[in-house]
């Protein structure tokens, strides 16, 4: 019963966080940059999220309510945040500051919007205060067997994220132009979705 619980709870993240369609959404936010420096943000953004994910997952409900936050509120903030890199997608903001007269940096998307709110998002959050509370099993091998999960599925995003770079140089540059801008379209819907699911959750509708 409890193995079949945690094959549930890794299935359960594995399509909240999906890594699969993070990894276009990766290679968008870090195109030209240099491998190495890729890995580097890869690397500290799944890091961060597992941090993030472990403190919701020991202390998210708790958290919430000393706050006075509700989780609807922290999806309609999520989602307005998300709204604002989809924009920069769309409008190629981004791409004029890396290819005009002087680069940028500066830009380390690995905190946001990949640590959160793509791999740590409200979803996934919620699941992990769901998964560690309401369950079957109880105690602390319970909650430990659980972040295992949850640093699991985050690794494989880290796995994903590695292939970046031929991701990018196999698409071109034209490719990579299209499919930021349908990233962006698809980034900008989840981020409307959120809101909805937020104003949903606050019973306004």
């Amino acid at each position: 019963m409890e193995l079949q619980f945690y094959i549930t709870a890794f299935v359960t993240l594995f399509v909240i966080i999906d890594p699969l369609a993070l990894t276009p959404l990766f290679v968008a936010l870090t195109q030209g940059m240099e491998d190495r420096r890729r890995r580097r943000l890869a690397l500290r953004s799944c890091v961060i999220a597992i941090i993030l994910l472990t403190l919701f997952g020991l202390l998210g409900d708790k958290i919430l309510a000393v706050i006075g936050i509700t989780m609807p509120a922290f999806k309609i903030s999520g989602g307005i945040l998300l709204f604002v890199t989809a924009l920069d997608m769309l409008f190629e903001r981004r791409t004029q500051r890396r290819e005009g007269q002087h680069a940028d940096p500066d830009h380390d998307p690995s905190v946001f919007p990949l640590a959160t709110p793509l791999i740590a998002g409200p979803g996934a959050f919620t699941t992990m205060i769901l998964l560690v509370n309401n369950s079957p099993a109880s105690g602390v091998a319970h909650t430990l067997a659980v972040h295992g999960v949850m640093i699991t599925v985050v690794a494989v995003s880290f796995l994903f994220f590695l292939a970046a770079g031929t991701i990018e140089r196999a698409i071109g540059r034209t490719g990579l132009l299209v499919i930021t801008r349908l990233l962006g379209m698809l980034l900008a819907a989840l981020s409307v979705q959120f809101v909805v699911d937020g104003v949903k959750g606050t019973g306004l509708i």
